[in-house]
């Protein structure tokens, strides 16, 4: 009967995740503290700092130090920072939770942390940010937790890998505070905005309906998640991925020249995605899959299809993202995965019918060429 509830519980998480973009998505490891909304940035705590699996620089060798100063050191002497290898936080998309129904081992990149401790990356963290609300809210959270972060390592900068609206949220942190930040690497982050939030609103539009819509999410979440307070509000993150909002927001928040950016996009459907996933670099970790084909979760083929558009030309997405939104600095190009597939949900369910793509693999070697290229 446990099982039963937890995965018809999961499902329906999905379900609503599926109107902003990140699916079933739980934020933090086991013991992780997520934040809430209460009306104001950085209530979520120490996550981040408490979910590093603490030890050494990971597997971009030694570990060296900043010329920058921090000001006086304990001895009266200048406190020097730890340079590259950075520390690396992984940001979690929209309908994030930190231990899904009690459930004591579920998390959003599932499993990706413990995966790439054992390939010697022991500095991931996994901060948790509000579930629902604008990425300007969860990006001054996520700047909070990385401070945190920084000050637990000694570390002067840190890589950002964010999924879904993860990578808006890392796009604020890196815009607000470039000196914390050495790079953002975004997976199917929604940087042109997605039709599917302009369907979905449309469908709402009435204030009350919205209100409703609104209500209905949070009366159901929480019970299961602890952490979404009074405020928060799921139509918020709606606005921002329509096409009003997210022209807004590139607006304010600029990327930054002292930061490397890059992304990736995802396409399934048996898609291979035409010239939208020429990719500005080849990288063999992506290349390799460039003829695999994915098809797309039964929970996704709905917004697929309100994606692809035109039946003669449609455009290659992943269930909730089209590729050609999804492109922001230098484009690492398409994965043969959906959105769920992207981060290992559910419970870390490969994309199947012959598909071999392996998400815990495509985290590792993301991260390995950050430290080939000396972040």
């Amino acid at each position: 009967m446990t099982t039963f509830v937890r995965t018809h519980s999961f499902r329906f998480a999905a379900l609503c995740s599926l109107l902003g973009f990140a699916a079933i998505t739980g934020c933090g490891d086991t013991g992780e503290t997520a934040a809430t909304s209460t009306g104001r940035p950085g209530t979520g705590g120490s996550g981040g700092v408490l979910t590093g699996v603490g030890g050494g620089g990971g597997e971009g060798g030694a570990t060296t130090t900043s010329s920058s100063s921090t000001g006086m050191g304990g001895a009266g002497g200048v406190q020097v920072k730890l340079g590259p290898p950075y520390p690396i936080v992984l940001a979690h998309g929209f309908f994030g939770f930190n231990d899904f129904a009690g459930a004591g081992f579920l998390s959003y990149f599932y499993n990706v942390k413990n995966y790439l401790a054992a390939k010697g990356e022991l500095l991931v963290f996994t901060p948790a940010v509000d579930p629902f609300n604008t990425s300007d809210f969860r990006g001054a959270q996520l700047t909070e937790e990385i401070e945190k972060i920084l000050k637990a390592t000694g570390h002067e900068k840190v890589n950002i890998i964010g999924h879904s609206q993860g990578g808006l949220d890392a796009r604020v942190v890196a815009n607000l505070r470039p000196d914390l930040v050495a790079s953002v690497v975004t997976v199917a982050t929604p940087h042109g905005g997605s039709r599917v939030a302009d369907v979905v609103l449309k469908l709402v539009a009435d204030p009350n309906a919205q209100e409703a819509l609104n209500d209905l999410l949070v009366l159901i979440g929480a019970p299961l998640f602890d952490q979404i307070g009074n405020e928060t509000n799921v139509v918020l993150p709606l606005k921002l991925f329509s096409q009003e909002g997210i022209a807004a927001f590139n607006k304010a928040h600029p990327d930054e020249p002292g930061v490397f950016y890059a992304s990736v996009g995802a396409r399934t459907d048996l898609s291979l995605g035409g010239s939208a996933c020429n990719a500005d670099v080849d990288l063999p970790f992506i290349k390799d899959w460039q003829n695999k084909l994915d098809v797309v979760d039964p929970a996704l083929s709905v917004f697929n299809t309100i994606l692809d558009g035109s039946i003669i030309d449609p455009q290659p997405n992943d269930g909730l993202v089209r590729v050609v939104d999804s492109k922001r600095g230098e484009f690492w190009g398409c994965l043969p995965a959906d959105h769920l597939d992207e981060i290992g949900q559910l419970f870390g369910d490969s994309p199947g019918l012959g598909n071999s793509w392996e998400y815990q693999a495509f985290y590792a070697s993301v991260i390995a060429e950050l430290r080939k290229r000396g972040f």
